[in-house]
């Protein structure tokens, strides 16, 4: 049995993945941005050990989230915002939303958690089409394009777990995409049912196999793929960390002791 806590758990791929996870007799722990999500999510998944309560959106309670999280032996960052969004919004911390709760917010979590053995980011094939431009990473340069603004920060997820596994080689710190699936965020034509959109994670959590226990890699229905380039640049990779330290305040720990 492994302890794991699902960013983004109160429905979609990542209830479905709290739900198998629960259902293989792991302790698990759910996460919703209120009170009101996090009831559902627990209802949904009864045998759930636990909801954490926390706005992804606030830098604050991002951060009271990770200090009330505790250790797990797996960290799977689900919670994510898609591309509809008809215009640049920005966060009572003065942020782009999408680039806080899509980037920072997992970044902030990592930074300040206990270590876990194993992380798991989801990330979109659109990071294919992401471009990472560090010197304008909230996209306040030029109209304002949703989707493009979506795929640059699904490029930014892929990065961030690639300089994880290279700052931290003692855990397994890998990106998923789970495909187009069938969720409020899928949309109705997607093409995928959400066991497959939550399986990989899930074997990224718990399994022993050989593929599964690798580091720095990028995998879509468990088969080890190549990412955007841009992701295994280690000056992309440091420059993502070195902005995002700058916009937390919080500096990724270089030794960090485990939980």
């Amino acid at each position: 049995m492994v302890s794991v806590l699902v960013t983004g758990s109160a429905d979609g791929i990542g209830r479905e993945t709290a739900a198998t996870l629960v259902e293989r007799g792991h302790r698990v722990v759910l996460h919703a941005r209120d009170d009101e999500r996090a009831t559902d999510a627990l209802a949904a998944v009864p045998g759930a050990a636990g909801v954490l309560v926390g706005d992804l959106a606030s830098l604050a309670r991002t951060a009271e989230l990770a200090a009330a999280a505790g250790a797990f032996d797996v960290v799977i960052h689900n919670a994510g915002l898609g591309g509809g969004l008809p215009e640049r919004t920005v966060t009572e911390d003065g942020l782009e939303l999408l680039f806080q709760v899509n980037v920072l917010a997992p970044y902030l979590l990592t930074a300040l958690m206990p270590r876990p053995r194993r992380l798991v980011y989801l990330t979109s094939g659109l990071e294919a089409q992401g471009v990472a431009d560090l010197d304008d990473l909230q996209h306040e340069r030029g109209p304002w394009d949703g989707m493009q603004a979506y795929s640059d920060s699904k490029l930014l997820d892929v990065a961030l777990a690639f300089a994880v596994a290279r700052r931290w080689p003692d855990v397994l710190s890998n990106a998923v995409d789970p495909g187009w699936i069938k969720t409020k965020l899928g949309g109705p034509n997607a093409t995928d049912e959400l066991p497959k959109g939550a399986d990989t994670q899930v074997w990224l959590a718990t399994s022993d196999e050989p593929a599964a226990t690798v580091t720095g890699r990028y995998f879509k229905w468990r088969e080890d793929l190549r990412a955007n380039p841009a992701a295994y640049d280690v000056d992309v990779q440091e420059r993502l960390l070195d902005a995002c330290a700058e916009l937390t305040g919080v500096t990724l720990p270089a030794a960090p002791h485990r939980g």
